[in-house]
């Protein structure tokens, strides 16, 4: 999957904001709107550009009880750990890692009681033997 230096400009200003114009992407890449547009429609089809998102922002992400669980599992139950994981709302992302544990989801949750109940939720899981937590207190930056 080639992209080209203008394609990796298009994504960075997509990535800031997937909302901005076709008219101003065209302006600032000093490309017409017809080719920003097929270039946006070839980086989604070759599944480069798999989806938008929304960016919450500062205030709003510090209403938000936000962690690390870091996931020691038995590497017979990864299907069906991914399975339940991705089902639990809260869990914003989950990575394998190596090391120590096997997988390190990112939790959101509203309160630290609603965490709590998620965290429960992720130790009963099938297959997960341990797991560590580590509250993030700050952002420092976030691309």
């Amino acid at each position: 999957m080639l992209v080209d230096d203008k394609d990796k400009e298009l994504i960075d200003l997509l990535q800031k904001n997937s909302r901005e114009s076709t008219a101003k992407l065209a302006r600032v890449l000093n490309l017409s709107r017809t080719t920003v547009s097929s270039r946006i429609e070839r980086l989604e089809k070759k599944g480069i550009i798999q989806g938008y998102t929304v960016k919450f922002s500062p205030d709003y992400e510090l209403t938000q009880v936000r962690a690390h669980v870091m996931i020691s599992s038995d590497p017979k139950h990864s299907a069906n750990i991914v399975t339940k994981l991705r089902n639990i709302g809260a869990v914003k992302a989950l990575h394998a890692v190596n090391g120590v544990y096997e997988m390190l989801a990112l939790i959101s949750a509203e309160s630290t009681e609603s965490l709590d109940s998620v965290l429960d939720e992720i130790g009963n899981t099938e297959g997960i033997n341990k797991t560590t937590s580590s509250i993030i207190l700050s952002t420092k930056f976030n691309r």
